[in-house]
């Protein structure tokens, strides 16, 4: 079930990964390489969630609109989902040192650009240009940084090892609003130059941990690489979009369907491929549809509670951005103190048991923190944040590394490209649905509240709308502006406004929770096999049933 001929140079079993690291003086250190990739990987995290605390400070000096910023984010965010499957499948043809090394180079550089836009008429084009590059770089970067610390560590300590390797990268996205605040207060375009010493740090650890950089000589599958690109492209920029255009807009099921048509298409080609770009009888595997199924769910809670949960803090409780990030940090505890006892959990039982535990734990603490939301109180929440920041944290790295582990031929880049990809689609999927579910409902609370004091019905709907599109996530606590009777009356139902949008919130946590509760329900069918170390990578024929 393997490649058709795996080539001079393909892997053999997925031991330490010592084959080649010998002609270059010795078996790789694996605790250089981890920490390589943890610096590496640290530099897209935290990129997720800087550039929003700058957006108002990029705004006012660069003279752009809202929608411009929107596609500063939107530009990096595309390239990264579009061109995952393709960074994994290069870093097994090339190999996974060399791509991880290109990645970040290409990353770095970009951020360096992005950091030196000109002001004027070029300054739109320039930073959202640079923006997708960034993308592009994290494409190749990350799966082969993943692929790297799977190569490096045999099967009985690879749990531990990516247990690490998620919990440290998976926090360090909270770090993104405190720096942000901090290096915007210098200057905004620090939050860019600030990637170039990491990426120096990654670089120099990479080169001194002797990683084994074994390649396949295998053609690359262009055709199947602009499918992937198209559909993933165009499915992800109307599940972007929908916000902005509505689903009712034609433009935005166009785009979503007509992705999901070129998607579906990419799947037929590479069934046929002789060097496929995405093995796709890997599939055959029930535990591996398992796990990436598992992450699926679980990435739509994941990824938006950092966006759903700062946005909460500094709207209903009226934090500052910084207040915000320490808001978040309940749920890290929670996340970083689980993701090792995950990986323990992991390298003795196996994923399945992790992976139940992880999903019922997340479920029911993303639905007892929904509960308290409307308490308008950080204290009555924290408890309950840090229990579905452990459900999550027990969860991730089991569902990811088995998922690896059951990669044909070790094509671990190919599988890691999978895997993100399915993290990446689930992210915009829960976004836009939730997005979609907090303004509606903000909406018609607002609506409500104002009808109530007295504002006319459609003079309260149509400030209902603006407040609920006005959300960008920064505090506001100096009220409305205008004078007469409506901004006056509109002043003085702040209080009540936020409570609307804490109970819009909501909803949008019980979501999060009924998303982990089918994650939990699908991590029954796992069959509860393991992967040994002399089955990793080299494993016969997959047959349904693991």
């Amino acid at each position: 079930m393997g490649r058709d001929t795996p080539g001079e140079g393909s892997p053999g079993p997925a031991s330490s990964g010592t084959g080649t690291a010998g002609r270059r003086g010795g078996p790789p250190h694996q605790g250089l390489a981890l920490a390589a990739m943890l610096f590496a990987v640290s530099m897209t995290f935290i990129d997720q969630t800087i550039v929003a605390i700058a957006a108002p400070d990029i705004i006012d000096e660069l003279g752009l609109t809202s929608s411009q910023m929107q596609w500063v984010v939107n530009a990096y965010l595309l390239t990264l989902a579009a061109f995952f499957a393709l960074g994994g499948r290069l870093s097994d043809i090339f190999g996974h040192r060399r791509v991880m090394l290109i990645g970040t180079l290409v990353f770095v550089i970009a951020s360096a650009l992005c950091g030196a836009v000109p002001s004027g008429d070029v300054a739109q084009a320039w930073l959202i240009g640079f923006r997708a590059v960034q993308g592009v770089g994290a494409a190749l970067m990350f799966p082969a940084a993943l692929a790297v610390v799977i190569a490096v560590f045999p099967v009985e300590r690879r749990g531990r090892a990516l247990a690490l390797f998620f919990g440290v990268s998976g926090a360090l996205t909270a770090i993104g609003p405190l720096l942000g605040g901090w290096l915007t207060a210098w200057t905004w375009r620090a939050i860019f130059w600030v990637n170039v010493p990491v990426a120096v740090i990654a670089i120099v650890l990479a080169l001194l941990a002797r990683i084994p950089d074994r390649a396949r000589r295998e053609p690359l599958d262009l055709p199947g690489a602009v499918l992937v690109a198209v559909g993933m492209g165009l499915t992800v920029l109307g599940l972007q979009q929908a916000s902005t255009w509505g689903w009712g807009s034609v433009a935005t099921w166009a785009c979503i369907a007509g992705g999901l048509l070129v998607l579906a298409a990419f799947c037929r080609f590479e069934l046929r491929a002789r060097f496929p770009l995405i093995n796709l009888r890997v599939f055959r595997d029930l535990a591996f549809r398992v796990d990436n199924a598992v992450l699926f769910f679980a990435i739509m809670a994941f990824v938006p509670v950092f966006f759903f949960a700062s946005v909460y803090a500094q709207v209903s409780l009226s934090a500052s951005p910084n207040q915000a990030a320490l808001y978040l940090l309940y749920f890290f505890i929670g996340f970083g103190l689980a993701s090792q006892w995950g990986g323990r959990i992991l390298d003795k039982r196996g994923a399945r048991p992790a992976m139940k535990l992880g999903t019922a734990l997340g479920a029911v603490g993303f639905a007892l923190w929904a509960g308290k939301l409307t308490t308008l109180s950080m204290h009555d929440q924290w408890l309950y944040a840090a229990m579905a920041g452990a459900g999550i944290g027990l969860l991730l790295a089991p569902a990811s590394t088995d998922a690896v582990n059951r990669a044909i031929d070790a094509s671990y880049g190919e599988v890691t490209g999978i895997t993100q990809t399915v993290r990446n689609f689930a992210a915009s999927i829960g976004l836009a649905v939730y997005g979609t579910m907090l303004t509606h409902t903000t909406i018609t609370k607002v609506d409500g509240t104002l009808r109530d004091k007295g504002v006319p019905d459609g003079e309260s709907h149509g400030i209902a709308e603006s407040v609920a599109q006005s959300v960008t996530g920064q505090a506001d606590s100096r009220g409305p502006t205008g004078s007469g009777s409506v901004a006056d009356t509109v002043r003085e139902s702040m209080p009540a406004i936020r409570m609307d949008f804490a109970e819009a919130n909501q909803w949008v946590f019980y979501g999060m929770a009924i998303a982990l509760g089918i994650a939990f329900l699908v991590s029954l069918r796992h069959p509860g096999t393991r992967v040994t170390e002399e089955e990793a990578g080299t494993r016969p024929p997959v047959k349904p049933g693991g």
